[in-house]
């Protein structure tokens, strides 16, 4: 790994809840691939991933497919990529193979080229959310899964004064199970992260430049990991759900 990657795991429990809960999780399900004695290493695609970080020291190959970074929203919200963008993925991170630029919709990627796919805080942004669907279903091998994070619309409302004018939608749980069942044979949604002051503050940059506001963050971020246990069926006062969907084997 670099120094990088390896400064990102040490630093870990000092990150927000939503980080740490994903590269664990995504951990968690690339671990029968790795132990089924499968020359092939595990293959994961990163749907709107930017730098990818939540697959940093995931034993996998991994390919990002975003968007550009075009429009004025992409750029105020750092959504998508740019060159500046590339060349950091380039210098910092060692297990992503690949990086397209290109809409999931209209993917162009081969049918049953993915062991997994990731794809965190985007499906909300996405207009034809059933479409994308069905290419996270084609693009992956028969029995392989596909793990989702989107704002939990049972408890979060996109409204003033944290309204993001790129979210089409926050689903409630069920809205989420609807659209997973389409098109997976097994559908696990749950909460996740507990909201409040703690959370707020550790959403905020970590700069040395800053240590002061960094210390706050880091022990807010610390007071919101113990907060957010066991909070799977806890609708109220979570921000997240958290999705995992299975395609039938063959």
């Amino acid at each position: 790994m670099t120094p990088y990657e390896w400064a990102r795991l040490a630093s870990a429990p000092l990150l927000p809840v939503l980080h740490n809960r994903v590269r664990s999780e995504v951990r968690r399900l690339v671990r029968p691939a790795s132990a089924s004695g499968s020359a092939s290493p595990c293959r994961i695609l990163d749907v709107g991933g930017r730098r990818s970080p939540y697959t940093i020291g995931v034993d996998a190959e991994v390919t990002i497919l975003d968007l550009p970074r075009e429009s004025d929203v992409q750029h105020k919200l750092e959504l998508g990529l740019n060159e500046r963008v590339l060349e950091r993925i380039q210098a910092r991170r060692s297990n992503i193979v690949r990086v397209l630029l290109e809409d999931m919709t209209r993917c162009s990627l081969p049918e049953a080229s993915f062991d997994g796919v990731v794809s965190v805080e985007v499906i909300e942004h996405v207009p034809d959310d059933d479409a994308f669907m069905a290419q996270v279903a084609r693009v992956l091998k028969p029995g392989g899964w596909c793990y989702f994070t989107t704002p939990n619309g049972d408890y979060v409302k996109n409204e003033p004064p944290n309204y993001n004018p790129d979210h089409l939608r926050h689903y409630r749980r069920e809205q989420l199970e609807q659209l997973l069942a389409r098109h997976f044979a097994r559908v696990r949604v749950v909460y996740g992260v507990r909201t409040g002051v703690h959370r707020a503050r550790g959403l905020r940059s970590l700069s040395p430049r800053r240590p002061i506001r960094a210390a706050v963050t880091a022990f807010s971020n610390l007071m919101s990991h113990a907060e957010s246990r066991g909070l799977d069926e806890q609708s109220r006062r979570t921000a997240h759900l958290f999705a995992t969907a299975w395609k039938a084997p063959a």
